[in-house]
């Protein structure tokens, strides 16, 4: 029929029937719409909530999953982008206009985790992930200094888009890896060998060995982008697949040998992702004005992972 929304579910690999990727809810269901650029959702399971942010309006957002209510978390945030939780169960923000790194803490004040790497101010964070040994890790492209949509328009100290790494002992904030086009969505295997970055400007998702020191090697190609796609946020489900929110292009599954299985097609371009709910089976999905939900027959891993979990990896 002529103007039939496109189904939820698109398969590319008959591993995304079986397993289980297409079961669940068979439409997306719109929970706020209303932002000009969404981005950067959290559940807090505590809470049941979902915190994210709405970065041209300086605001950040607060969906209750009891009640459905939706207010405002903060106003005046500093043009935050990426959140996610630490081991504490603290907030951790990246702050693009603001350009650091924050975590807000039980009682509600904010600590300044990052700001400056060998004295220059950072570009504008955009993404954070956070390790069992309570490391740090956030990308930093340029998008929040380009223009004053997103942040303030302002030149870069460092010159280069980068990743760094906050040591959870000293505070020190160190470069780990470089040579981005733009850096954006992070996130580590559920062993932790391994970290995983979204490059949106090269279209691609790379992926580095993590040392024990806290350092990285073995750059390699994970992904490539495919048409249209750009990749922002990446998240793991339980089964080591890879989930990337893919903008143009809805949300990526992958398998853990880099095979696309499949994706879900959604009518606004897609920022980023997020496991929550009571099983967290459900994905948050942040795309342009809206914060989206679908519940799934697949269960997503926490934002700080369980710690040392075996994964799936095909390269042994």
């Amino acid at each position: 029929m002529t103007g039939e929304r496109p189904a939820l579910y698109e398969m590319f690999d008959d591993r995304f029937r079986t397993g289980r990727c297409m079961s669940g809810d068979g439409g997306l269901e719109v929970l706020y719409t209303g932002c000009r650029w969404a981005e950067g959702p959290i559940y807090l399971p505590a809470w049941r909530q979902v915190i994210w942010s709405d970065i041209p309006n300086d605001r950040m957002l607060c969906w209750d999953e009891e009640t459905g209510a939706v207010s405002v978390f903060r106003h005046t945030a500093g043009h935050t982008n990426g959140n996610t939780l630490d081991r504490q169960g603290r907030l951790v923000t990246c702050e693009q206009g603001n350009r650091r790194v924050t975590r807000t803490e039980h009682d509600g004040t904010v600590t300044v985790l990052a700001e400056r790497w060998q004295g220059k101010r950072l570009n504008s964070p955009n993404d954070a992930a956070v390790k069992s040994d309570g490391s740090i890790w956030f990308s930093d492209p340029d998008f929040g200094i380009t223009s004053d949509y997103e942040g303030h328009r302002a030149p870069s100290e460092i010159g280069s888009n980068n990743v760094y790494r906050v040591d959870p002992a000293t505070g020190e904030v160190r470069l780990v890896a470089d040579c981005f086009g733009a850096p954006n969505g992070l996130v580590f295997s559920p062993d932790e060998r391994r970290l995983f970055v979204s490059d949106t400007r090269a279209g691609r998702i790379r992926v580095f060995d993590v040392r024990d020191d806290g350092t990285l090697s073995t750059d390699r190609t994970f992904a490539e982008a495919r048409g249209t796609a750009r990749f922002d946020n990446l998240r793991f489900d339980d089964a080591g697949r890879l989930w990337a929110a893919a903008m143009d292009d809805g949300v990526h599954c992958y398998d853990p040998d880099g095979t696309l299985l499949g994706r879900l097609n959604v009518p606004e371009r897609v920022a980023n992702i997020a496991w929550g709910g009571a099983k967290r089976n459900r994905l948050f999905i942040t795309a342009r004005t809206s914060l989206y939900s679908v519940v799934m027959g697949v269960t997503g891993t926490h934002p700080t992972g369980p710690g040392r979990r075996r994964w799936p990896d095909p390269e042994g």
